[in-house]
């Protein structure tokens, strides 16, 4: 790597022991990887790490390092949700037991970041970029993330630039201001390898497209066609949220760090079929690939006819546009069913931002709650990782939820039909 006379400097311990181990880092990594030079980092970082597990020690040391030499990241970071939450979510005694175990460093762990340039306490969030966070990189910026949701998202969506970054390399990026630059930082892997023609008889769900795309291309970008006659061509509230569903499927199911969408995203409304590298391979999903798709997820439970005790909705967290939309959907089928709750307990998880918005209309709150949905900002994967609750059937229709858990999948229209019910073999008629 051809490094400036400063980042030599450093190098050679000009800004003292530790700033001299950060960059070392941060260099290894980018010569893994043949990049060439250092790049200068345009926008604030997201931490994917946020959880504290027993033992990370080396990490804790790391940072404790970081802390006694002074120093911060240069703008402050957000960082993935917190991993429990014993108010919002029912937890016996046992599971809080073993949460405390697994996580037995997370108050540490949480003043180290906090000390090292965590914005606050209400900036946990894998959907650092939604706008009650302001996490929003401009297109065409250089950032460094890890979380892969964030990373889809930021390429994909805003048309910023940011490989798939390993957890705390994207930390040291931000103390140094530089990234290597490699992957998904240069034009030339922006290009896309797969056009993905999408020949669907209605809007196919952006969970399970996402899933199709991801599993066919793994780690290559797509160009897809045939969304913009579903999405339009102007990029509101509920097109992003769409995107982001359909990101986040596609980087958990497969790798997917960067797609483009034609005559939606930033890259495509640009440069068009120019985005389609030489050679590049063609896949059709149609309806059958979706339902193929979607009979192909294994049922994890011990008895796969057990009434669900857990629904978690809100992976990547949900938007405040979601929150409501869920909202309504599930109010209205229960005034349908003339029920005034749930059959099964449900969780939004959202970020402590939207949570509160969504307070801000104390009708709809008080209804919400009465219908058996709390709000929360934990991570339901976070929440999975407990054993104790990975044994109780939980559904969810997230991807990502599923690819990560023992979650059972249904699709939104389904999952709203067992929840009301309580049985797990309802489907939408």
């Amino acid at each position: 790597m051809h490094l400036t006379q400063e980042e030599q400097d450093i190098l050679a311990g000009s800004q003292g022991e530790v700033m001299q181990k950060v960059l070392r880092t941060i260099v290894a990594f980018g010569d893994v990887f043949g990049a060439e030079r250092l790049i200068p980092i345009e926008g604030p970082i997201h931490f994917v790490n946020t959880t504290a597990m027993a033992g990370l020690d080396a990490v804790y040391a790391h940072l404790d390092e970081i802390i006694g030499a002074g120093i911060k990241t240069l703008q402050p970071f957000t960082v993935d949700p917190y991993p429990m939450d014993f108010v919002n979510i029912e937890t016996t005694e046992e599971q809080k037991k073993e949460f405390l175990r697994i996580y037995e460093p997370q108050d540490r762990y949480i003043e180290q970041l906090l000390k090292i340039g965590l914005k606050s306490m209400d900036d946990f969030s894998c959907a650092c970029y939604l706008p009650q966070i302001g996490n929003i990189p401009k297109k065409g910026q250089i950032i460094a993330w890890a979380e892969s949701s964030a990373v889809v998202y930021a390429n994909s969506v805003l048309g910023a630039r940011t490989n798939r970054n390993s957890a705390l390399i994207e930390l040291f990026c931000g103390i140094m201001g530089k990234v290597p630059e490699f992957g998904l930082l240069l034009d030339k892997n922006r290009k896309a390898t797969w056009k993905i023609e999408v020949r669907t008889s209605e809007k196919p769900s952006a969970t399970v497209l996402g899933s199709a795309v991801g599993r066919k291309v793994m780690e290559d970008v797509p160009y897809i066609t045939g969304l913009e006659k579903y999405l339009g061509t102007t990029q509101d509230g509920d097109t992003q949220d769409y995107l982001k569903d359909l990101g986040a499927a596609a980087a958990s199911n497969g790798a997917v760090g960067l797609f483009h969408v034609e005559g939606v995203t930033p890259e495509a409304l640009d440069l068009g079929e120019e985005l389609l590298a030489e050679g590049y391979q063609t896949y059709v999903i149609d309806d059958q690939v979706l339902a193929d798709t979607v009979a192909s997820y294994p049922v994890l439970w011990k008895d796969k006819k057990e009434t669900p005790v857990l629904c978690l909705i809100g992976c990547p967290h949900l938007s405040l546009t979601q929150v409501q939309n869920w909202y309504h959907k599930i109010v209205d089928r229960l005034e349908k069913e003339g029920k005034e709750r749930l059959a099964v307990q449900t969780i939004f998880l959202t970020p402590p931002a939207v949570i509160k918005e969504f307070k801000k209309d104390e009708a709809a709150f008080e209804r919400l709650t009465k219908a058996g949905v709390n709000l929360s900002n934990t991570c339901p994967i976070m929440y999975m990782t407990n054993p104790l609750c990975a044994a109780r059937p939980v559904v969810t229709c997230s991807n990502k939820a599923r690819t990560y858990s023992t979650a059972r999948f249904y699709e939104d229209d389904d999952l709203l039909e067992v929840i009301v019910t309580g049985d797990p073999e309802r489907r939408n008629a």
